[in-house]
């Protein structure tokens, strides 16, 4: 086979033809590359902006006029105007040497709307999103409002609520945003299951925490809303419920909250471990305090050898020790348990070691949440002041004497570190309560006979501790006003001062057969003697009249009718250690005083009278209190008169009419009162099962008493020295309304001749 070569025409000329464009080409291309490379931005034209002006889009950009083409410059600058929020759609491109910046601006948002929301208010709703009118609308933001919104439903317990923001285009490139609401019903708990616990049934544990199973009888409470801030309170109270009972190794291992798929309840579920029981071995006390000898403090001690292991009651004892050591003038102690577990004995000793703590000053002492009381009213009750040497008995009793003014709530007293190392700040943080009353009474007997009193009192005049109160009595048969003011502090020193005006017209006709008129004036002081102990005195100027008095009247009032003129003063001690003045759960308070009436005047009488009151916590919530009182009065050189005799029943003495109990005329069955009573009473304070956010109390009670001594004579005189005894229950309710109070008594021990009532009702409005 042969291969035969054929020539190609013009092949040489073609090639030599190419070669010559290529080398005319290579340097015009190289002069366009090196052109293009070296071209700079000759301006910045900024297109699609309504608004914003066109420097202000520039100065976000980080490529400017004069800076070479680069395109990484140019994909910062975009980045850096969608980071500003103004914009919904950037484009950079360039023409030329212009750079073209092309913008489709957010909207602002003319007016902003909520919809569907029935529980909670515009207002609650505006103060949580950060949207505004006249802010920039940005899809980022309303999402994240979206979420705020929903917060704050979830909060109240509905996590069912869902939110749609919808918007309405105006012109000039502006919005109305709004956002639909479905709140969706509450969501509750369905079922709450305890996993793990054999010492102590479901359902004690299911009392011992906050949250509660959705029950239809629970519709004011919010107890059954799922809220996760709750569940973790109760994972507290779980432990701190098996730690006071010995469980000294309990744990929590988890708690787990299951929404339904109608999303509209939780299944609760904690799983608990818990341990072996724990009683207290040895309990040392140890101290590297001078001169103090630590087993002299064993009484301070909650706990002994040999009891349940109780986390709560070690507390309690270190808290009674510090004060015990602050009382000895020992101001920076530092108690710390020493605790040594032994496993195999179930034992836990306990080495209590009293150390001398940092020294530490008062730096500063700061008041939050008096909204209306004045800082100095709170600062007059301190132990302590700015300079003095930190001691925790004294700030204890702070916080007691702050709590007794009945203006707050709630008081937290605390401590924080200070500019330096050895000072410290205290906190105070109260809860204003209200101090204005405007209250109501009413009282219903088995006769169908109804008293009622309306008074207005302000405990808390401008904020200055001041107590202004006006009372009316509005009822058909008692026409009453009294007027009396306190200054707690009068010229700025610890002495209260103050006086009551009153006028009284009363029909005691029912009880006594006679009509009361009293009209007068008494001036008081009051002054501490010691921490607890006060004492106090009165003047009291007085036109009494007994009127309306006809045949059928006993003849033991008939020798008193007429007016006469009482002019007396009287003074009086009281100690008074209770941690609360209107709802006590502990502490003492014993009184006495004694009244001398013939400083002018024309009666002429010694009146005494004493009580005492110790109240007992058995729990947190169950109180104890155990009463005495009684009183005696003397004429001097005269008898005495039938409005100075005492008289027992109705909110003195439950189970009896007021005056229903003790001597009596049994021709007209006209009270005629005694000198010498005396009453016992025994009440327990208890909760009933309600969430105490309600304030509802139930009370049991019993009472045991006598009126007697009259200091008159006479054939158809009923009176017996034999005591007489009522036993009863009530409830008690600090509603929004007011206080209310409902008594059911029985007399179980009494006389033929007294008159009962069972039932006792009353109540207040507060403003």
């Amino acid at each position: 086979m042969r291969f035969r070569l054929i020539p190609l025409p013009f092949t040489a000329t073609f090639i030599a033809a190419f070669l010559t464009l290529l080398a005319t080409a290579v340097p015009v291309l190289a002069q366009s590359v090196s052109a293009a490379s070296s071209a700079t931005v000759a301006r910045i034209d900024v297109k699609g902006n309504q608004r914003i002006e066109a420097l202000t889009v520039q100065s976000y950009m980080t490529i400017g006029a004069g800076d070479p083409f680069d395109a990484r410059q140019v994909d910062q600058s975009l980045k850096a105007l969608f980071a500003t929020g103004l914009f919904a759609d950037i484009a950079i491109r360039r023409q030329g040497n212009i750079l073209v910046v092309d913008l489709v601006e957010n909207p602002i948002i003319n007016q902003l709307a909520f919809e569907g929301n029935k529980r909670v208010e515009d207002d609650a709703l505006e103060q949580e999103v950060q949207l505004r009118p006249r802010i920039v609308y940005t899809r980022s933001r309303v999402q994240a409002d979206v979420q705020r919104i929903l917060q704050i439903y979830r909060r109240s317990g509905r996590y069912a609520a869902s939110v749609e923001p919808k918007i309405i285009q105006l012109e000039q490139n502006r919005v109305d945003l709004i956002f639909e609401i479905n709140e969706g019903p509450v969501t509750g708990i369905r079922r709450i299951d305890i996993i793990g616990n054999k010492k102590f049934d479901d359902g004690k544990l299911r009392r011992t925490i906050a949250t509660k199973e959705t029950r239809w009888y629970r519709f004011f409470s919010s107890d059954d809303n799922y809220d996760p801030d709750r569940v973790t309170l109760d994972r507290e109270l779980l432990r701190k419920f098996y730690l006071e009972r010995g469980y000294a190794d309990f744990r929590v291992l988890s708690a787990v909250a299951e929404l339904t798929h109608e999303r509209s309840n939780f299944f609760l579920t904690f799983t608990v471990e818990e341990g072996e029981l724990y009683k207290f071995g040895k309990i040392e006390l140890a101290t590297t305090l001078r001169d103090l000898d630590a087993e002299t403090l064993r009484g301070s001690l909650t706990i002994t050898e040999g009891e349940t292991y109780n986390a709560e009651a070690i507390e309690k004892s270190i808290e009674k020790l510090n004060f015990a050591v602050g009382a000895r003038g020992y101001a920076f102690v530092d108690i710390r348990p020493r605790v040594k577990r032994l496993r195999d004995q179930r034992l836990i000793e306990l080495v209590l070691q009293i150390n001398e703590g940092p020294r530490v000053y008062i730096d500063r002492i700061s008041i939050n949440g008096n909204t209306r009381t004045l800082d100095k009213v709170i600062r007059r009750e301190m132990r302590l002041v700015e300079g003095d040497a930190f001691n925790t008995a004294k700030l204890r009793r702070s916080r007691q004497q702050i709590r007794r003014l009945g203006f707050f709530d709630k008081v937290d007293v605390a401590q924080a570190p200070g500019e330096a190392p050895d000072k410290v700040v205290i906190d105070i943080d109260v809860q204003e309560r209200s101090t204005g009353e405007l209250s109501f009474g009413l009282g219903i007997s088995t006769t169908e006979t109804v008293v009622g009193d309306v008074s207005i009192r302000e405990r808390n005049l401008l904020g200055k501790a001041q107590d202004l109160k006006l009372s009316l009595g509005l009822s058909a048969k008692r026409q009453q006003v009294d007027l009396s003011f306190t200054e707690p502090y009068f010229l700025d020193r610890h002495v209260s001062a103050g006086f009551d005006i009153f006028s009284l017209k009363e029909d005691q006709q029912d009880r006594s057969s006679f009509d009361e008129k009293s009209n007068g004036f008494s001036l008081r002081s009051r002054f501490p003697i010691t921490e607890n102990l006060k004492q106090g005195l009165r003047y009291t100027l007085r036109e009494d009249t007994i009127e309306n008095i006809d045949n059928d009247t006993s003849s033991f009032i008939r020798v008193d009718a007429g007016d006469y003129v009482t002019s007396a003063i009287s003074y009086g001690l009281t100690y008074d250690t209770r941690d609360d003045i209107f709802l006590p759960t502990t502490g003492i308070i014993i009184g006495g005083s004694q009244e001398l009436a013939g400083l002018g005047g024309d009666v002429q009488f010694i009146r005494s009278t004493a009580k005492l009151s110790y109240f007992y916590p058995f729990t947190q919530d169950m109180v104890a209190n155990a009463a005495l009182k009684g009183g005696h009065i003397l004429g001097l050189d005269q008898d005495v008169r039938v409005l100075n005799r005492f008289f027992l029943g109705g909110d003195n003495f439950r189970g009896f009419e007021t005056g229903g109990l003790g001597p009596r005329d049994s021709s007209t069955d006209d009270a005629i009162g005694g000198n010498t009573y005396f009453v016992a009473t025994g009440e327990m304070r208890f909760p009933i099962g309600l969430p105490n956010d309600f304030g509802i109390l139930g009370r049991a009670f019993t009472e045991v008493g006598t009126l007697l001594d009259p200091d008159v004579s006479g054939a158809n005189l009923l009176d017996s020295n034999g005591p007489r005894v009522s036993i009863g229950v009530g409830v008690s309710w600090r509603s929004p309304f007011g206080p209310i109070r409902v008594d059911l008594a029985q007399a179980v021990v009494k006389e033929n001749f007294d008159k009962e009532e069972l039932f006792r009702f009353s109540f207040g409005t507060r403003f």
